[in-house]
């Protein structure tokens, strides 16, 4: 090796070694400050450990840390951006901007934070059954019902017996409108775990819908009861149960108490039903409007409360 290029290795190696060596000793110092309750003083140090090196994730890391003991949520926020793009598959900076983001009522972009930090999880981990399970949570929560689809997929490819990951995928495909698949799914929860009370209402709650097999559905429903005697959402699957038999006495009765335990906009709906088919157009209309109050979105509520109106104004004039 030539003379000179010899003097320039050493000389950057030596270079290194100093930035390395400043970087480690500002590091420590910060982490004493910090440990202290010094919070100024520990990230005046850890800024100078980034001057001395600025790729370091670490150091991001802490001194986000710091920033979010100051309540500096701005700065931690920028600290931890830096930590990602210096190592975007790592798993903790996304988790914290999620916590963040969440401190801060931005759900969406906590939402996005969240299903990252989940799949970069999902890569070191990839057969914690549990990290799925959250993933696919999240995927339902977006309705990104394909993603949902492949994830719980994933899970019962690694756990074949998992009933809670057959229950899920049974929401899944109702929200993908493909109830035959729904069906499915909840009859296998309910095969590995036969206790299980959200599938047995959510199962006796399709057949109401589909109004097919109200006696399976009753036993079902009354059985999630037996467990969860006040869950809002099953005493009004027994009062939509009652409804299609044309027990509308013990419709209103159950569908009533339900509303009482539980603010939902099907709750609501069922209610405006009722009392429509009782002959009660005013509660009807106030039912349908809570509905509508709750969720917009209801092309259907909305039809049955302009077609209520409708009939009330031709009344009138006649």
């Amino acid at each position: 090796m030539c003379l000179v290029l010899s003097l320039i290795i050493n000389t950057q190696a030596s270079a290194f070694d100093k930035r390395l060596s400043v970087a480690i000793s500002r590091y420590i110092m910060a982490v004493m400050h910090e440990d202290l309750g010094n919070i100024a003083q520990a990230i005046g140090e850890y800024k100078e450990a980034l001057k001395a090196d600025g790729e370091n994730v670490a150091i991001h890391l802490n001194l986000a840390s710091c920033y979010i003991g100051n309540n500096n949520i701005p700065q931690a926020i920028a600290e931890l951006d830096a930590a990602v793009k210096l190592e975007p598959e790592a798993v903790e900076p996304h988790a914290i901007l999620m916590l963040l983001y969440s401190s801060q009522n931005k759900p969406d972009l906590a939402t996005k934070e969240y299903e990252t930090a989940l799949k970069n999880a999902s890569k070191i981990q990839p057969k914690n059954i549990d990290i799925y399970k959250n993933l696919g949570a999240v995927y339902l929560q977006q309705k990104k019902f394909k993603e949902a689809e492949n994830t719980y997929n994933l899970i019962l490819d690694l756990s074949p017996d998992d009933s809670q990951a057959y229950f899920y995928l049974g929401n899944v495909y109702e929200e993908m409108k493909n109830r035959e698949g729904a069906i499915k799914q909840l009859k296998k929860a309910l095969e590995l775990k036969p206790d299980y009370q959200e599938a047995l209402n959510y199962l006796g709650y399709l057949y109401v819908e589909e109004n097919r097999n109200l006696g399976e559905a009753e036993v079902m429903i009354k059985k999630a009861l037996e467990i969860e005697p006040n869950n809002g959402a099953y005493i009004d699957s027994l009062g939509w149960l009652y409804f299609r038999r044309g027990n509308l006495e013990g419709a209103l009765k159950e569908v009533e108490k339900a509303s009482q335990s539980i603010e939902d906009p099907v709750v609501y709906d069922h209610l405006g039903d009722i009392y429509f088919k009782m002959g009660n157009k005013e509660n009807a209309r106030l039912n349908w409007e809570k509905s509508l109050k709750l969720n917009a979105k209801q092309d259907k509520v909305k039809e049955k409360l302009e077609k209520a109106m409708t009939n009330d104004k031709i009344q009138s004039t006649k």
